[in-house]
């Protein structure tokens, strides 16, 4: 009964993976230290996110066009190359529009796009505030 239960726990407990914090010297040296840094390296890909500037200000035009009942959900993800931000007029729909973050585009086109449901692309810039203007419809008034 003792071997099953710790059968048991072995089966459901978490396997420890060694960490390494540099790796072995290719000329074997006997004290084992590199020429390079001692930190870790990161764990996985360096991900692309939205600041919390950035999602205040996306997040302040969509929730005016969903108090006027235009959108419904969103969805973020942050992606190794990219972050985006879809918005959906319903939730099991393509995306309405994306609000997209590209840092590789900086400095030619500018980081920011937004990019309708055919792949248009609505604005692009440098200025998130001016980028979202598309998106922030305001009433106007019409003469007739």
């Amino acid at each position: 009964m003792a071997d099953s239960e710790e059968e048991g726990k072995s089966r459901s407990a978490a396997t420890l993976v060694p960490f390494t914090v540099s790796p072995p010297d290719p000329q074997g040296s006997p004290s084992g230290s590199t020429s390079g840094s001692t930190h870790p390296q990161p764990a996985g890909p360096r991900q692309i996110a939205f600041n919390r500037h950035e999602l205040n200000q996306i997040l302040r035009v969509y929730g005016r066009m969903v108090a006027a009942g235009e959108w419904r959900d969103y969805a973020i993800d942050h992606l190794k190359e990219k972050a985006v931000f879809s918005i959906f007029r319903r939730t099991a729909e393509m995306p309405l529009y994306r609000v997209e973050k590209d840092p590789s585009l900086a400095r030619r086109q500018g980081a920011y796009a937004v990019i309708a449901a055919g792949g248009y692309v609505m604005k692009r810039g440098h200025d998130l505030h001016q980028v979202l203007s598309v998106l922030d419809k305001k009433l106007k008034l019409v003469d007739g």
